[in-house]
Parts: structure tokens; sequence; C-alpha cells
């Protein structure tokens, strides 16, 4: 019988994030797993940031670096706890770990700034 999924801290995955509201990101998607992988096993539920091809140059973008399964950029600011499991969260490939911490570094600013 084959284990299954548990999202990873890194991980960029392909979620469904219907049902949105508003400006919400929607759809079938990727996105980047930003939760440690202790609370992603205990808990069931990820906390992710999607991802968009639709370069806007916000601040809150952060590039995906090329060479990956998936191109774009990462949305920092638009910060989701998801089930993954019946989001059917699907593995794509692992973010490079300097990526994955200038995420943080602008989730934190998102938080922090006054």
């Amino acid at each position: 019988m084959l284990k299954a999924y548990i999202p990873k801290k890194g991980d960029i995955i392909w979620i469904n994030f219907n049902p949105q509201s508003g400006r919400e990101q929607m759809g079938r998607r990727p996105a980047l797993v930003i939760s440690p992988n202790i609370y992603n096993h205990k808990v069931g539920l990820i906390v992710v940031c999607p991802i968009t091809t639709k370069v806007k140059n916000y601040p809150f973008e952060v590039k995906i670096p090329d060479g990956l399964t998936v191109s774009g950029v990462v949305l920092a600011d638009q910060v989701k706890s998801l089930d993954y499991r019946t989001r059917e969260a699907e593995f794509v490939c692992k973010i490079p770990s300097e990526t994955l911490a200038e995420v943080i570094i602008m989730i934190n600013k998102l938080f922090t700034q006054i």
C-alpha cells in the first residue's frame, strides 16, 4: 500500500484553491508550502503561498528560479491554510532553499511593517 503524500516545507505542489472569494487566487494551481513538516504531518493542514505566471512586479512577488518545473512568482502576501488531503495536493518539485528564505523574509515584512 502506498503511503499518502504529506507536503514538506519548500515543496512546490499543485493544489485546488477553490472555493475562493474576491481577489483571492482560484482554481487548481501551483503553490509553495511554507509550514513546518511536523505541523503538516500532525495537523493535516499546510500553509502555502500561491504561485502565478501573471507577473505584476508587485512588492511581495518572489521570482521562481529558472530551470524548475514551475515558473512564475510566489505571492508571499497571499498566505493560506489548506487541507492537503481534501484539496488533493500533488508534489511537483522542491524550491531552492535561498528562494524559500526570500519568501519567508517577505512574509515577515508583511506582518512586521508598521
